[in-house]
């Protein structure tokens, strides 16, 4: 017997990735109550590209609504989703997941088990990772997916939650930190935010050399975090701090260098070029050490330590400077 469940939906937000087949089908093959509504946003730019995999949901096809939002980013087309949602609860799901074999029977134990003062649910992400080799940077990276709070990979809101907090913030254009700040005002509104047993698998999905130095651009997104929360929403989300400060300093090096060696100030470029070399060896060291070690991770580690410090900066101060007068959503669903 399951537990007694108010209906809910499901919101997935794509671009229309193969495996947004391979999350369709689990949600349909997985055992537990269905869900009452599957809404699949698609969020490519430009006109409607090929149809989304609709079928793979087999016998809950019929349930399944598509939408468009315009590639606008993950957080608009959630918020264009939740805008036809009218069940109680409100389950996010990213397309690049799979949830388990029980999924929907865990959620229905998670939600009953939900107090009143409870506005949110957190499913259980598991990321696989190699059994024959240590982890690569950017598997490493996926895989701390696994600890953190309140991913919208796998959660589950109070549908009069979200719409109280007028959704998800637009502002954040990527899949990063807008679902700290949502969680963040739904925890100040006065609701809580558990973890709850349902489980869901999300493999770390193909990358190129240069992925670590694209994610530099969430740094951006730290700064319109700051100028949201405050400086203290780092430990508020038990997000990680990062190398930012390093960054700054090195990239300050290198930067000083170029211009006293331009300055005719040789002693004091090789210097500063010598503080930069150093520090930027010492990054790719710890980057490389916990890894497979292979020519190509090797190779790929010292060319984007090299250019990381760099970007993260830049992004950082742009950031800020793009942000410097945010001010809190007043968005409406």
């Amino acid at each position: 017997m399951f537990p007694p469940l108010a209906s809910y939906a499901v919101v997935v937000p794509t671009v229309g990735r193969p495996c947004l087949a391979d999350c369709l089908a689990a949600l349909a093959a997985c055992s537990g109550p269905e869900p009452s509504r599957i809404v699949l946003v698609d969020d490519r730019p430009g006109p409607p590209g090929p149809p989304l995999p609709v079928s793979a949901l087999g016998p809950l096809a019929d349930r399944a609504a598509v939408l468009r939002s315009g590639g606008r980013g993950p957080a608009a087309a959630r918020n264009t989703g939740l805008r036809v949602v009218e069940e109680p609860w409100t389950v996010l799901l990213d397309d690049d997941v799979r949830v388990t074999a029980h999924w929907r029977e865990q959620l229905a134990r998670d939600l009953a088990e939900a107090g009143a003062d409870t506005g949110g649910v957190q499913g259980v992400l598991e990321v696989p990772l190699p059994e024959d080799r240590p982890p690569t940077d950017w598997e490493r990276n996926t895989a701390g997916l696994a600890g953190a709070l309140w991913a919208t990979a796998d959660m589950a809101y109070r549908t009069s939650v979200l719409r109280a907090v007028g959704g998800f913030d637009e502002r954040f254009p990527r899949a990063f930190r807008e679902d700290a700040d949502l969680a963040l005002r739904v925890v100040d509104a006065g609701w809580r935010i558990t973890r709850g047993e349902r489980r869901t698998r999300h493999p770390v999905r193909p990358a190129d050399r240069w992925v670590s130095l694209r994610v530099q651009r969430g740094n951006a997104d730290d700064a319109l975090m700051a100028r949201l929360h405050g400086p203290d929403w780092w430990e508020r989300a038990a997000a990680p701090r990062g190398r930012i400060r390093r960054h700054a300093v090195l990239t300050a090096a290198g930067a000083g260098a170029a211009v006293l060696a331009g300055a005719g100030r040789r002693r004091a470029a090789l210097l500063a070029a010598a503080v930069w070399a150093v520090g930027t060896a010492e990054f790719a060291g710890a980057r490389i050490a916990p890894g497979p070690r292979t020519a190509d991770e090797v190779a790929t580690m010292v060319l984007t330590s090299a250019l990381i410090p760099a970007a993260a900066t830049w992004h950082r101060l742009s950031g800020r400077w793009r942000h410097r007068a945010a001010r809190a959503w007043d968005g409406t669903l």
